[in-house]
């Protein structure tokens, strides 16, 4: 049954510890952002640039790299998928609830975090589709 909680969880609890915890005060949607755009370590490329990374790109990069095994998980044809598809869309209300609604949450990277979110969603219930309506094709 944990197979079914959505991998896209993470990043949202994330930001959330994140914003809620380390933004605290009258200013909380731009010391999110500060924070979050704030850098962690830079590296320096071959042509000499200087490439920054902070907590908002770590966040960003974990979720791709979730994403990418939500969407292997939603081409499984178990019971287990559908659990998954619909806590998905739990997720999704969530965090667009939180986007609109809550301040330190309306800034480029919770947005891209709700994008994955929904994309997630979407290939869910289409690659459910069309399996069950190749496995209906098949049987008939």
């Amino acid at each position: 049954m944990l197979i079914a909680i959505p991998l896209l969880l993470i990043p949202v609890v994330l930001y959330n510890v994140l914003v809620l915890f380390g933004a605290s005060g009258a200013g909380g949607m731009a010391q999110a952002d500060a924070m979050l755009r704030e850098p962690l370590f830079a590296v320096t490329m071959a042509s000499g640039a200087q490439w920054t990374v902070g907590w908002g790109d770590l966040i960003l990069f974990l979720g791709l790299i979730l994403l990418f095994f939500e969407l292997i998980k939603s081409t499984s044809s178990q019971r287990v998928a559908i659990i998954n598809h619909a806590l998905s869309m739990v997720l999704f209300i969530g965090v667009l609830v939180e986007f609109l609604l809550i301040r330190g949450f309306a800034t480029s990277t919770f947005f891209l975090i709700v994008i994955m979110i929904l994309l997630d969603v979407l290939a869910g219930f289409i690659v459910t589709i069309i399996a069950s309506r190749k496995d209906f094709d098949f049987g008939g």
